[in-house]
């Protein structure tokens, strides 16, 4: 039960996510919903091919679909005033979803037995890959290379169900929280991992 409600708020948060990049971007109604397909269900298709579990497990979500569909939809029938809030929530929407698949991902990963190194993989692929397939076909940057904290907070993920430390329902739930808690954070205060650069400095 835990996991499909993961599945859910991962679908929705996506859907909407990619559905205002794609106005952002000026796409015509059916590359919103291309642009909110594959931001829903991308990651989950890249997991699958990954840990062995058959792709075309995703048709059986059909019920996923229809949700997805419906909130494209509704974003896309959302007065422009309205519309002009929204798009100021896409990072949380897209911390939501990050952090509900991730956590969805490392579950299934999990209840395959698999080790740790793949529940880890599993958590990444399912919170990010919809969103790089996302960002890549807007021709952004995506978000998870970008300087902000992003794949970390699945990778916290994965660990703490890998590991043991979250089982129950109401420690998922916490997990849940405070993964989208410090995303949030991440790019509000511009939190980054050491990185190098090789271009030359200009004086």
């Amino acid at each position: 039960m835990t996991w499909e409600v993961f599945n859910v708020i991962g679908t929705i948060a996506f859907a909407i996510s990619g559905a205002i990049v794609a106005m952002e971007e000026e796409y015509d109604i059916l590359g919103v919903y291309i642009l909110g397909i594959v931001t829903a269900f991308g990651g989950g298709v890249v997991r699958n091919l990954l840990i062995g579990v058959p792709v075309s497990a995703i048709w059986e979500q059909g019920v996923l679909f229809q949700l997805a569909l419906f909130v494209m939809t509704a974003v896309f029938l959302f007065p422009n005033n309205v519309l002009k809030h929204w798009t100021k929530w896409g990072n949380f929407t897209d911390a939501i979803g990050l952090a509900a698949f991730a956590i969805q991902g490392a579950l299934y990963a999990t209840n395959m037995n698999h080790p740790l190194s793949a529940v880890i993989v599993a958590a990444v692929l399912t919170g990010s890959g919809g969103g790089i397939i996302r960002d890549v076909l807007a021709g952004r940057k995506p978000l998870v290379l970008r300087s902000e904290i992003y794949a970390a907070w699945a990778i916290l993920a994965g660990l703490a169900i890998g590991l043991g430390i979250a089982k129950s329902p109401i420690q998922l739930y916490v997990l849940f929280a405070i993964i989208v808690t410090f995303r949030v954070l991440s790019y509000t205060y511009k939190w980054r991992l050491p990185n190098r650069t090789l271009k030359a400095r200009s004086y």
